[in-house]
This record gives C-alpha cells, sequence and structure tokens, in this order.
C-alpha cells in the first residue's frame, strides 16, 4: 500500500499580516473578495484581521466569516480578555471559527516592548488561551519572536499552552532572524523536550527579512511542522512574510525530497497573485519566483533552443499548473536563430532559409536598439523589408455617413487589378461598417480577433496607426497595420493589408 505524504495546513494571512504591508490597504469589499479567491485556491485556514485593531477591520473579519464556509477563519488577538473578546465577536458568524491569540516571549521583547516577567507572560498565555477556549474549540497561540527567545521558557510556555486548551502553537520567526538549519534544530528540541507535543499542530510564521521566509518554513516542516502560515506574493511586514506560492510549488515539485502535500490548487495560484497584486496596488517584481513576469519567460538563445526541443531542460514545473496558458519564449537581443523562427511561425509565416537569414540580421539589429521585441515589431520588420506584400487590393476612396441617430454606412472603391470597384455596408460603427464593405469587396471574409491604435506623432494632426487581428473562414490568422491622419482610413489601410497579407501567403503555399 503506497504511503500518503504527510499534509501541510496552509494557514493564509494576507488579509491581516499582508495588509500591513506598508503601502498595502484593503477595503471590506476587497477583502471579501480575496477571501472567495482563497477559498478556491483551497487554503485551509483565512486570517481575516485583528478585529481590536479598528472598526473597519472588525466589520471585514466579521464580513469574510459570514461568507466563507469551505475553510476555517481565523481572527488575531493579543492575550488580552479584551482583545479576545472581540476578535469572538467578529468570528463567531464563521462555520469553523478559530482566536489567535500571541505574546512575545523573547528577552528581548520582554524587557523593552513588554517590560514584564516570564512568569506574568507565561501566566498571560495561559489565561488568554482559556479564555478564547470557552469560546471555540479552534484556539492557536503564537509565541512571537520565538526564534530569539530562551529555549527552555520556549518549552515552558508551548507546553502550558497546550495543557490549557491550545490546539495549534505557532512558532514563528518575528523578524525574519533565523536561518533554516537552526529552525530545524529548535523545532525538533521543541518535539523532544515538550511531553504534550503530540496534543497540538506545530506551525511557523516567518518573516523574509534575511530572504529565508519560504527555505525557512520548509526546513521547519521537515523538521516536524505541520502548518505554515503565509501570504500571497509574500506581503507583509517589512521585508514580507513566506510566500505561498512558493510554498505551494515547492511542495508539489519536490515531493519527491520534502515528502509532504498540501490541498492548494495550483491552478488558482496566478489568478489570485494578480488579484491581490491588483486590490492591494503592490506590483510583483517581474522576476518573483512562479507569479512574476518572467517566471516562465526565456531570453537566453541556449535557454530557448533546449526548451523548444525538450520543455523540461529549462522549466522545472509549468505554466498551466499556477494558471497561465503558456511559456513566454521573449526576443531580445541574447535570442537564438531557433526561438526567432518558432515566433514567426506563431505569427504565419513560413520563410525559406534566405528569408530567414535576412530577417535574423535585421532582428538582430533592433534587439541592440531596442530591450523588448513585440509581435508588431516582428511584423513590421517582415512586412516592409523581407516580404514585400503585394498590394492585390488598393485602397482609392472611401466616405462614411452617420451620426447619433443614424446607423453608419461605408463606401468603399478599391482598386482591383487595374479596375475599380466599389460597394457599400452598414455597422455598428464606422470602423465596422469599413470593415464589412471590404469583406463584400475582397470576398475574403474575416472574423476582427484584435483592434489597437496608438499615435506615432504628435499634435493635433498626429498620424495614427491601426494595428488589426483577423481570423480567416480557413483557420489562419493574419495581421495588419495602416497609418494616417485620419484614423477611419488607417482601420481600412490596415485590414486590406491582412487581407493582402492573407493573399499573399496563400499564393507562396
Amino acid at each position: 500500500m503506497q504511503q500518503t505524504n504527510p499534509q501541510i495546513i496552509i494557514f493564509d494571512t494576507t488579509l491581516r499580516d499582508g495588509e500591513q504591508s506598508p503601502g498595502a490597504s484593503l477595503n471590506i469589499h476587497e477583502k471579501v473578495q480575496i477571501a472567495h479567491q482563497l477559498a478556491k485556491l483551497k487554503v485551509d485556514i483565512i486570517e481575516a484581521g485583528f478585529p481590536v485593531a479598528s472598526d473597519g477591520d472588525f466589520q471585514a473579519v466579521t464580513a469574510v466569516a459570514k461568507e466563507i464556509s469551505d475553510c476555517a477563519v481565523a481572527a488575531l488577538a493579543r492575550a488580552t480578555y479584551g482583545d479576545i473578546d472581540c476578535a469572538w465577536d467578529a468570528v463567531k458568524h464563521a462555520k469553523n471559527p478559530r482566536i489567535h491569540t500571541f505574546i512575545a516571549t523573547s528577552d528581548i521583547h520582554l524587557k523593552y516592548k513588554l517590560k514584564r516577567s516570564k512568569e506574568d507572560v507565561l501566566k498571560a498565555a495561559v489565561a488568554a488561551v482559556k479564555r478564547a477556549k470557552g469560546y471555540t474549540p479552534n484556539v492557536e497561540f503564537s509565541a512571537e519572536d520565538a526564534t530569539r527567545s530562551n529555549r527552555d521558557f520556549l518549552c515552558r510556555i508551548v507546553e502550558a499552552v497546550i495543557d490549557a486548551g491550545a490546539t495549534t502553537v505557532n512558532i514563528p520567526d518575528t523578524v525574519g532572524y533565523i536561518i533554516p538549519a537552526e529552525y530545524a534544530d529548535l523545532i525538533s528540541e521543541l518535539i523532544n523536550r515538550v511531553p504534550n507535543i503530540d496534543k497540538t499542530v506545530l506551525s511557523v510564521h516567518c518573516h523574509n527579512d534575511l530572504g529565508l521566509a519560504v527555505a525557512n518554513s520548509l526546513a521547519a516542516a521537515c523538521a516536524g511542522v505541520r502548518q505554515i502560515e503565509c501570504t500571497i506574493n509574500g506581503l507583509g511586514e517589512r521585508a514580507g512574510n513566506a510566500s505561498l506560492e512558493e510554498i505551494a510549488m515547492s511542495i508539489k515539485t519536490r515531493s519527491d525530497f520534502l515528502g509532504l502535500s498540501s490541498k492548494i490548487n495550483t491552478q488558482q495560484i496566478y489568478k489570485t497573485s494578480r488579484m491581490v497584486s491588483n486590490l492591494t496596488g503592490m506590483m510583483v517584481q517581474r522576476n518573483k519566483a512562479i507569479v512574476g513576469e518572467n517566471a516562465f519567460a526565456h531570453e537566453s538563445g541556449i535557454h530557448q533552443d533546449g526548451f523548444l526541443k525538450e520543455k523540461t531542460t529549462y522549466e522545472i514545473m509549468t505554466p498551466e499548473s499556477i494558471g497561465l496558458a503558456k511559456s513566454l519564449l521573449v526576443l531580445g537581443k541574447h535570442s537564438g536563430r531557433h526561438a526567432f523562427r518558432d515566433r514567426l511561425q506563431n505569427l504565419g509565416y513560413e520563410l525559406d532559409d534566405d528569408e530567414i537569414n535576412k530577417a535574423f540580421k535585421l532582428f538582430k539589429e533592433l534587439a541592440d536598439k531596442k530591450k523588448d521585441i513585440f509581435d508588431e515589431d516582428l511584423m513590421t520588420l517582415i512586412d516592409d523589408e523581407v516580404l514585400i506584400v503585394p498590394q492585390t487590393f488598393i485602397l482609392q476612396n472611401w466616405h462614411i455617413s452617420g451620426g447619433s441617430d443614424k446607423v453608419p454606412q461605408a463606401i468603399i472603391k478599391l482598386l482591383y487589378n487595374g479596375k475599380l470597384i466599389h460597394d457599400a455596408a452598414s455597422g455598428d460603427g464606422p470602423v465596422d461598417a469599413v470593415f464589412k464593405t471590404i469583406d463584400r469587396l475582397t470576398r475574403i471574409p474575416g472574423k476582427l480577433l484584435n483592434y489597437s491604435v496608438r499615435s506615432i506623432t504628435r499634435g493635433k494632426d498626429a498620424i495614427g496607426e491601426v494595428r488589426v487581428k483577423i481570423g480567416l473562414q480557413d483557420g489562419r490568422t493574419v495581421f495588419g497595420k495602416g497609418a494616417s491622419t485620419d484614423i477611419i482610413e488607417a482601420g481600412a489601410k490596415a485590414y486590406l493589408h491582412a487581407i493582402n497579407r492573407a493573399i499573399h501567403e496563400k499564393e507562396r503555399g
């Protein structure tokens, strides 16, 4: 019989510790929105806030508790009766409510922040857990700054709060101070020295001041911890918390070594990351692990060549596993010929060797001047300097009639094989009318997939450029571009450019 890997409980504190990140702020509606997405992500526990901190936080915790039923909802409280009573009033509406109470245990916190003795702190911790236990069986205790605490005292307080009824005991690295091997040793010592440790779930909450939050969390989990507290995108105080997406994908990708599992639906990771980023206004750095813009992007020519031959040469996980459509081959000055040809084929170009050589030389020259090469840049390069697209249809004249109370109608004249042809059609707007008329004249109907406009000069009489992407009935996709001081004319030229390209490509086979 196959042995199942121990499951790590994922405790998400994005709505509490994550929101404490300088510059991040969420209203009640946004917190509820994120909470629903966290439920889809299948986190085990959502820490919704610190109810006593403000009326807004109290209302947000209450709203999340009422809305969320698929996972436990926790409220944070200091080790005081007032905090715990307030936390319960906010979280009591949850299907599975948790009160999370904490007090500092390190000598430095006791001396300078609390100004209390060890015995006083131990009594307060026990009293707080008992008070919370009177409201709910689901009680978590955190020994703030545990990793800088005296180990003898830490063992005493952990044993005492477990006896008082704490079902989860958190050993946080509050200031991101500890090293992974040191953390594993601390957890092992607690497991070996605390006689009732088997009656609780050990947890860790790591900060990233030394960039070790995820490594520390995983080291602790390997040593016997069964709950990890983390946030989306690693949001949190100072340098942030352990990143949920990095924890989840490490567990999934390296289950062979870690021997752990989680319930996280990893295909919801990217969507959750983007939602949190958009609502908090905290942007994700491009090279952020798992969810950064460059996480599944390859620019090096050697990497691109290997990736195109076998994806696992340079990707240890798939973009689909986090909810992304596909990896991205970024074209830049480091890119190789293999990736360049692959991108052109994806854009619908089939070039012979001489054309590829010419295009690749021009591309490298452009890449030395321009950091990011977009598909539109490649299309312009190929169309204007490599493949001269013959103008089967040429725009000669156009006229638009319409108004706020009239259906727009377009009259178009084209030159085709030396002869003028013309027709008219109406549409939902002037651009739609123009495109429908061109469809009737060319008899190559296309479905407009994308339409973009940009100014390429300045001033009120600036030249505007229109780029279009058209899907044809034979399954092909073609691009086109056109420029004019009149944006409707630019659109007509772009649409005709795409049609002419479709004809040319078909003739070239």
